[in-house]
């Protein structure tokens, strides 16, 4: 019985600990993703997207514009709005982890159960309670799949459109260069013969 108490406290703790990261450490919430910036507001230019679940480094927090100067792990520098960084690790890290500590205490509890009648209907009791977190965590892992699958073929359609528009304005600008330099040499063309030319006199003098 001492053991079981053991096993159970032992894989609280763990599930406690498991929130623990070093100071300064910080990840994106689980919005999508969010864009980085070389200064602290939207204003400065956007170096690229962030998504959520990245583990960042704080280096610095600017309250009066609400953003926060973050590296992340591709070693990129710049600010981020404050409201999308929390000291949580981001859900698609810790499931896995919860899932693998409860299938353990479960296995655990499941074995101790065997031993006697009265550790029975204790043992029953907590795997009772550790099959509902499970399905809890089973039916989050699921919305969370799903969120993640339509977040991903969003964020595929914006790239997307980003890249057209990115590719139709360099078409138009090409276009109206076209133009411009086909203008410039008709006009160089017609212009000389739109200046009418001087007739010289007998004596050879205009």
């Amino acid at each position: 019985m001492k053991q079981l108490i053991r096993l159970v406290f032992a894989a609280i703790t763990v599930l406690m600990t498991a929130q623990v990261h070093a100071q300064q450490v910080r990840y994106i919430s689980d919005d999508l993703f969010t864009y980085m910036h070389r200064g602290p507001s939207t204003q400065f230019k956007i170096m690229g997207s962030v998504d959520a679940g990245t583990k960042v480094t704080l280096l610095e927090v600017n309250k009066e514009s609400g953003f926060s100067k973050v590296t992340d792990d591709r070693g990129r520098t710049g600010w981020i709005k404050s409201d999308f960084i929390s000291n949580q690790v981001g859900l698609k890290e810790r499931l896995p982890k919860l899932e693998k500590e409860l299938a353990e205490v479960k296995k655990a509890l499941a074995n101790a159960k065997q031993s006697s009648d009265e550790r029975n209907a204790t043992l029953q009791s907590s795997l009772e309670s550790r099959t509902e977190q499970i399905t809890d965590l089973e039916d989050r892992n699921t919305k969370l799949n799903d969120q993640l699958s339509t977040s991903q073929s969003e964020i595929r359609e914006l790239r997307a459109k980003l890249d057209t528009q990115a590719d139709d304005l360099l078409m138009r600008w090409f276009t109206y260069g076209g133009m411009v330099a086909g203008g410039g040499l008709l006009f160089g063309l017609v212009l000389p013969h739109l200046i009418p030319r001087r007739k010289k006199r007998n004596n050879g003098w205009a």
